[in-house]
């Protein structure tokens, strides 16, 4: 159903990240899920990426500076970007940023999937 949209989970919390990417990879996505923005940064250079799902709140490099990464270096990947209560503020400057969407923790995962689902068709692609 959805093998051919490739998803990069970044988040600092190993828990989500893994439970996540399990669930996604069941549902068909092809998912990979890395600890922080600089790992991010280095999976996107190393590999295409359709679909980013950025966590705000990481130490080191911040879902904002991982946002402002990619742009600087031309990494075009739709970016939904993840935020706990209370970061609808800096969920907007990433928008301005570039984001694509913004989804509030904990999120469901049908929701999760819809996101997606809409970030990666906004490239003009379709399911094959």
């Amino acid at each position: 159903m959805h093998e051919s949209i490739r998803v990069l989970i970044v988040d600092d919390e190993e828990r989500f990240r893994e439970t996540t990417a399990a669930i996604l990879k069941r549902r068909g996505f092809e998912v990979k899920a890395v600890g922080s923005g600089i790992e991010a940064i280095e999976e996107i250079k190393n590999d295409e990426v359709d679909v980013v799902v950025l966590d705000l709140k990481m130490p080191g490099m911040d879902g904002i500076a991982t946002l402002g990464e990619m742009n600087r270096l031309g990494l075009l990947a739709k970016t939904l970007i993840l935020t706990g209560h209370g970061a609808i503020d800096t969920a907007l400057e990433a928008l301005k940023l570039g984001a694509h969407d913004y989804l509030s923790k904990p999120c469901g995962i049908e929701e999760l999937v819809e996101k997606i689902d809409e970030a990666w068709k906004s490239n003009g692609k379709s399911e094959k």
